[in-house]
């Protein structure tokens, strides 16, 4: 488990500066403290859980599937876009990386199809204690997403691909934990989100948005674009995950009475960003850019039992032609936050389309629950365009 230094989180002044930060976002600085410190102590407690559990057979054994379905994922996402062109090698060092970052999560350096290499060396994962839901779901977060997991559509969908797999423990077992449904959501490659009021594209939009169940490893994967940025936030992945969540007769999931198990969001080293930047059309975002350094959740995020960053490798030469990401979290499988200030709903889906609830960060249940004033806060929300023409050559709206 990497480590990360704890000055960064030692005062409420510094704090302070990073509540303001983010459109649509505010939060005392104080408060904020007290639930960081909340949070270090379940977190530990979580971190000695898993090492007391750690070296079992079950959780050895399920860390062996998981390295080798990684590795097949990523020979079978190579045949089908048809790769042949070695990983690339060597993208990423280590000394221009600050923080939390100085973890080196780029694979593609050691990654070979030599049959000697062990497929430990690559597709391994450290599991990030997120356990609790301390970074908030932002004020987007929409229930009645798609059953889907390619969540990429014809418009507003074009970018670097990004293949994501999420994989969730018990940390208290380490054992997989099945039938969760997790939701994702993040910006498209011009900051603009989906489903969403307030300068976005619309309640009716579900780009870049969908919901899967995790199947009997606590998996869920996801084909989506690497997120682009907006003013105030570093580029972010959101998940959201519900236990004892119902599939409907319309082949939906129903999570409004469900637990909340866990919130989190996921960052990208800044290397990462600056490249995948570079490429059409997220050099037409003229927001202005905040590295994960500057963005307020992401420092909050960072701790010794918490990493948020991926573990990657680059499917081809290029980064053009995708990424592959995975992360495993310890959860407590039986916590429930849907009462914590941080679990927002901000609109959901329905079969007549997109629908607002009139709330904001601080506020859970429709209608503006405890915490929610109903309205924006000051600052809105990401003002970014859509760009015209932005389809990309495949994206697919198929729930397979």
């Amino acid at each position: 488990m990497v480590a990360f230094p704890a000055f960064i989180l030692a005062s409420a002044s510094l704090l302070t500066g990073y509540a303001t930060a983010h459109p649509g976002e505010s939060h005392d600085a104080t408060h904020m403290k007290r639930e960081l410190t909340a949070r270090d102590n379940a977190a530990s407690v979580g971190a000695r859980s898993l090492g007391s559990c750690s070296n079992s057979a079950a959780a050895q054994a399920l860390k062996a599937r998981s390295i080798q379905r990684r590795a097949e994922k990523v020979m079978n996402i190579r045949k089908k876009r048809g790769l042949t062109a070695p990983a690339k090698k060597g993208k990423r060092t280590l000394e221009n990386l600050q923080a939390y970052e100085a973890l080196n999560h780029n694979r593609t350096g050691t990654y070979s199809y030599d049959m000697f290499t062990p497929l430990e060396d690559v597709f391994s994962a450290n599991t990030s204690c997120i356990l609790a839901p301390y970074i908030t779901d932002g004020p987007y977060y929409v229930v009645g997403e798609k059953l889907r997991s390619n969540v990429k559509e014809s418009l507003y969908s074009e970018g670097i691909d990004m293949f994501l797999e999420v994989q969730y423990i018990d940390v208290n077992t380490c054992e997989a934990i099945p039938s969760m449904a997790i939701d994702v959501w993040n910006c498209n490659a011009t900051g603009v989100y989906s489903g969403v009021e307030s300068g976005q594209a619309g309640l009716d939009t579900t780009f870049l948005r969908g919901i899967q169940l995790t199947d009997y490893e606590g998996v869920a994967s996801f084909e989506t674009i690497f997120p682009g940025h907006y003013e105030g936030r570093a580029p972010h992945t959101h998940l959201l995950a519900h236990t004892n969540a119902s599939v409907q007769s319309n082949g939906t999931i129903s999570v409004w009475a469900a637990p909340v198990a866990h919130i989190g969001q996921l960052f990208y080293p800044e290397e990462l960003r600056q490249e995948v930047e570079a490429t059409a059309p997220y050099n037409e975002n003229t927001q202005s850019v905040t590295t994960n350094d500057e963005d307020m959740w992401s420092i909050l995020q960072a701790d010794e039992n918490f990493d948020p960053i991926p573990q990657f490798i680059y499917l081809g030469d290029s980064i053009e032609d995708g990424l592959f990401a995975w992360i495993q979290i310890g959860i407590n499988g039986s916590a429930d936050y849907t009462t914590d200030e941080y679990y927002n709903i901000a609109a959901y889906y329905a079969e007549d389309g997109g629908h607002s609830t009139g709330n904001t960060v601080g506020g859970g249940a429709p209608g503006g629950g405890e915490g929610g004033n109903g309205t924006f806060p000051s600052g809105g929300a990401p003002t970014g365009s859509i760009p015209t023409g932005s389809i990309p050559s495949a994206a697919p709206t198929s729930s397979a």
